[in-house]
């Protein structure tokens, strides 16, 4: 079971700064960029479907009830003096495999290729080993994703083709519901 440190932390916000991005709580102006991004058939490539905005103010919800309910989640992703959203990236808990803390980004086009990706994601790796009381974070993508399996790559993940799957929460024949599995040990 992964717990926070104690219980007063069970839903203590944070802002995470690392040296280009600032990881936040979203805010409602963020909707529209994020609705825009997940509009986009290249960013959404290896996902079931393209989110209307609907579908988007839903997953935003989805992801502050897990805030709420967890104490961690994905944060939004800001550029200073840059761009106010860019994406998210954060640890979660996977919705069909409790057991599994998984790191997970994604950005809009536009911010592609400067290593966000990577440094937001390791700045949540290092929040989730620092504190959660776990001993791994996995991550998970189709075959295809090879953009995604660089980024897990250089967190130091390593595929566990044992623990392929297809994922439940995509109709069986979809191209995108056969994934990978990569996992990263905690530190020693």
């Amino acid at each position: 079971m992964v717990a926070l440190a104690t219980p007063a932390e069970r839903y203590a916000p944070c802002v995470i700064r690392t040296e280009r991005l600032l990881l936040r709580e979203w805010r409602d102006d963020d909707l529209e960029p994020f609705a825009a991004m997940s509009a986009d058939p290249v960013v959404m490539e290896h996902f079931p479907a393209l989110l209307d905005p609907a579908r988007a103010a839903a997953a935003i919800g989805r992801i502050r009830g897990h805030f709420e309910r967890e104490g961690f989640g994905l944060w939004a992703v800001e550029v200073p003096g840059v761009a106010p959203f860019i994406g998210f990236t954060g640890v979660a808990r996977v919705p069909f495999r409790s057991e599994w803390i998984e790191v997970g980004w994604r950005l809009a086009r536009a911010h592609w290729g400067k290593g966000y990706a990577s440094e937001g994601a390791r700045a949540s790796v290092d929040w989730g080993f620092a504190n959660l009381a776990i001993d791994e974070i996995v991550s998970m993508t189709v075959p295809a994703n090879v953009r995604s399996q660089r980024v897990m790559e250089k967190l130091g993940m390593v595929r566990d083709p044992a623990a392929d799957f297809e994922h439940p929460s995509i109709p069986e024949g979809s191209p995108v519901r056969p994934h990978w599995l990569f996992r990263l040990p905690r530190p020693r």
